[in-house]
């Protein structure tokens, strides 16, 4: 089946420098040519026979046994198109050098669902049933190049336009202007529950997704269709790895290190992979400011397992356990504080400490069962554990003084003692079983559908006060209270409740004039027995792919969101529980488009999105760091909107990389009072992720992360008027960048054979910069009252300063 490939032009490129072409005869020398070879197979895993293989103007075919062997010009992008009358059209770009060999699997699946290259994960331009028509693709490649603290996804969504964080030492994010409660994480189909009383990034410790462990990422920020569940701003769908051999990965840094290893069965039917991952962040906390000893240590074990019993029957088994301890004793802090009049200084001395615990576990078992190829069905059972401790006692006393020009004390205004208690305990059991389905009524047109039944069973005993005193005067805001305390919170709750949801939906692709249309719609609905409520959400989506030259692709995306309480949203700021709250609403209009271009001869996309939501019942809320209290009253209304804009693409040849930038406001409007920016109000944003490496040292690559950001709302003490705190933080900067020095890889530093390297695919060794310019990014305010002027302080909270992590990585 080989043909000898006419060489096109080879461009020779310097990146961001002008295109020089020579045109030079293909197929002269050797050194000229790369080489691919592989398998293309179908979801059984079978040879296809005769797939058509596209470079440019020429095709190629597999054998019988779905084999081939392709020459391609060197040191240039090719993009290679795999296709079959029965399957999806997949395509991918392809940068080698002179003489290098690339082994391939290409898995093609039936009726224009995305391919999947079984060696590695790719970034796919094609829009299919499997992937949202409003969502981004992310390579799960990338999560581990960049430098990361939370170990997760969370830092590489940060630099697309629509997510927004101000913070990070937490994977957790918002999006257009929602809050950290109204994301989807969904795992192998199964939807992730995150710790309830975790109030700052410190207390957090890893991001739930295990990069090594991760083989597709699809995240979506609005517009998604019904067959995911029910929340206000975005999804993010995470599939796991099934090992075709035996692979594994294991690193090492100063913050911890992590080890993954997975393989499969002779006849492929059974694969598993196990990854575990321990961090201690005492070095990079010491970074922040204050006088503070640290001792945070978090770790995890995953394991993904799947065992195939014959052709039509499938079972997979999913599990996570995590454990997070975190210990602060702070012992001193100084903070200027800029007034109208005179610059003051806040200097406080601790006593005391806070001592946090938080343990999760998590299991899945799916059955999936296709009788035929028109016909899939799944059955999950699943079930999510959190239990979790917040105790501290914490006293300090202040001074606020006057300070002349250099910043010395000259004069004390206020002096007194704050003391924070708490003994909160919370314990969750959320279990369920779920059905999915779907049928291909034929090649352009199918139905999915699904219902999920779960039952929660949460007990919460939450005992929180706050006492300032000033020279013997106690500050009391509510002195009907009957107490001497500023701030008092004592509840014990236990909720025993069920949930009833389900989806049906349409898909259809079919020609209008020449122009490609991919269309999807359905509802979705549910039903909560705390409150009584049911919800109908109606949601549709379309796709145009007009037959013009530039490459472009319309979208728009509409549909009526809820998102039903769960716990910490019916409960209110003194502790009790509101069994009338409602589900909040959100109306999304999504207007989307995806143009293809060739840029310095390498393929890049522009994606652009305008979108206008629609919020109703909103439930208000207060922010404090990554803790969101709820009011748990539907009293408040709003609107959000915003442009968002990325252009993706190979700015150096062989690596992608891409730029973002965002414009976006939110708004609320608490019992007619008139508009106010939401906690969260994005509005201006920057951020790119870039991989770049040296041309006479390719294995030597740099990878950065770059945020600019306006800084978000200040926020407002408890109990207080919103209306009253209309500033804003800082502007959020931060650069970070990781240095990688390949030592062996199996393409261009391969060891010598039959020696004990000769196991290992790559050993690389790199330092990560965080915060590289040690900007003092703000993320919350604390407040302190002076009780001499009845003035509030708000007291700024700083995140971590610069970082040195130095790492050792091996795969196998």
């Amino acid at each position: 089946m080989k043909k000898t490939i006419q060489q096109p032009t080879l461009p020779l490129s310097k990146r961001f420098l002008n295109t020089i072409s020579l045109s030079l005869l293909g197929g002269v020398l050797y050194a000229q040519t790369a080489q691919i070879t592989g398998k293309i197979v179908d979801e059984n895993k079978n040879p296809i026979n005769k797939a058509e293989i596209i470079i440019g103007n020429e095709s190629f075919f597999t054998d019988q046994n779905g084999n081939f062997k392709l020459s391609i010009p060197s040191n240039q992008s090719v993009i290679v198109t795999f296709n079959h009358d029965h399957y999806s059209s997949f395509s991918q770009t392809f940068t080698l050098k002179d003489k290098n060999r690339k082994e391939i699997f290409i898995q093609l699946v039936p009726d224009q669902s995305n391919a999947i290259e079984l060696s590695e994960a790719v970034v796919s331009f094609q829009n299919n049933n499997n992937k949202p028509l409003q969502s981004t693709t992310l390579s799960a490649a990338q999560m581990q190049q960049g430098p990361s603290l939370t170990g997760g996804v969370a830092d590489l969504l940060k630099t697309l336009p629509f997510v927004n964080s101000n913070t990070e030492l937490s994977s957790q994010y918002m999006v257009r202007g929602g809050n950290y409660d109204e994301n989807l994480i969904y795992i192998n189909g199964i939807e992730i529950y995150k710790p309830q009383l975790i109030r700052s990034g410190e207390q957090e410790g890893l991001g739930f997704v295990n990069p090594a462990m991760t083989e597709f990422i699809n995240f979506s920020a609005g517009g998604w269709e019904a067959k995911y569940g029910d929340k206000m701003s975005s999804v993010l769908d995470v599939t796991y790895k099934r090992p075709k051999k035996l692979e594994g990965q294991m690193e090492a840094s100063l913050m911890g290190g992590n080890l993954t290893v997975g393989g499969a069965s002779k006849n492929k039917k059974l694969s598993a992979i196990v990854g575990a991952r321990y961090q201690n962040r005492n070095l990079v906390l010491n970074t922040l400011k204050g006088d503070t000893n640290f001792n945070p240590q978090y770790y995890d074990v995953q394991t993904n397992i799947n065992y195939k019993l014959n052709e039509k029957w499938n079972v997979n088994f999913f599990g996570s356990v995590s454990r997070s301890r975190y210990e602060m004793f702070p012992i001193k802090r100084d903070t200027y504080i800029n007034t109208f009049n005179n610059p003051l200084l806040l200097s406080v001395f601790y006593n005391g400490k806070e001592d946090d615990r938080f343990g999760t576990e998590t299991g899945s078992l799916s059955f999936t069962y296709q009788p035929n190829d028109k016909v899939d069905l799944g059955l999950d059972v699943f079930a999510y554990h959190s239990k979790e401790r917040e105790y501290f006692d914490i006293q300090g006393s202040y001074f606020i003084s006057e300070v002349d020009n250099d910043g010395n004390a000259i004069s004390t205004n206020d002096v007194g003692s704050q003391i924070d208690h708490a003994r909160n305990n919370f314990d969750a059991l959320v279990a369920g079983i779920q059905h999915r389905g779907k049928y291909k009524i034929n090649k352009n047109n199918d139905i999915e559908w699904g219902a999920k039944f779960q039952q929660e069973d949460i007990r919460d005993l939450l005992g929180e006060w706050q006492a300032i005193d000033s020279t013997g005067y106690v500050v009391n805001p509510n002195p009907n209270n009957g107490l001497n305390l500023r701030y008092y919170v004592n509840s014990q709750n236990n909720l025993k409740s069920n949930r009833i949801s389900g989806y049906a939906q349409y898909t259809s692709k079919f020609m209008w004039n020449d122009a490609k249309v991919l269309f999807n719609a359905g509802v979705r609905t549910s039903y909560w027995d705390f409150n009584d409520e049911i919800t109908v959400s109606p949601r549709a989506q379309i796709a145009v792919k007009p037959d013009w030259k530039s490459d472009m692709l319309f979208r728009f995306s509409t549909g009526l969101y809820y998102q039903p309480p769960f716990y910490r949203e019916v409960r209110r700021l003194d502790g009790s529980l509101n069994n009338k709250v409602k589900s909040q609403q959100s109306i999304h209009f999504i207007l989307g488009n995806d143009y293809e271009f060739k840029w310095m001869d390498r393929p890049f996309k522009l994606t652009t999105e305008l979108y206008y939501k629609i919020l109703n019942d909103l439930n208000p809320y207060y922010v404090d760091n990554v803790r969101i209290r709820y009011t748990a009253d539907n009293n408040s209304k709003g609107y959000a909107y915003g442009l968002d804009m990325r252009l993706f693409g190979q700015f150096v040849p062989g690596v992608d990389s891409w730029f973002s930038a965002s414009y976006a406001r939110a708004y609320q409007n608490i019992d007619n009072k008139g508009d106010i920016p939401l906690p969260t109000d994005p509005r201006f944003k920057l951020s790119a992720f870039f991989q770049d490496y040296m041309e006479f040292l390719p294995s030597f690559k740099v990878n950065v992360n770059l945020i600019y950001a306006s800084g978000l709302p200040n926020g407002a003490p408890q109990f207080s008027d919103p209306y009253q705190y209309q500033t804003t933080l800082r502007d959020y900067k931060r650069v970070d960048i990781g240095f990688v020095k390949e030592i062996i890889n199996q393409k261009d530093l391969k060891p010598s054979a039959g020696t004990f390297w000769s196991n290992f695919k790559e050993i690389s060794i790199g330092v990560d910069v965080f915060n590289v310019f040690d900007i003092k990014n703000q993320i919350s305010n604390s407040w302190i009252r002076d009780v001499n002027s009845s003035t509030v302080y708000a007291m700024p909270n700083y995140l971590t300063g610069r970082f040195l992590n130095g790492k050792i990585n091996f795969k196998f």
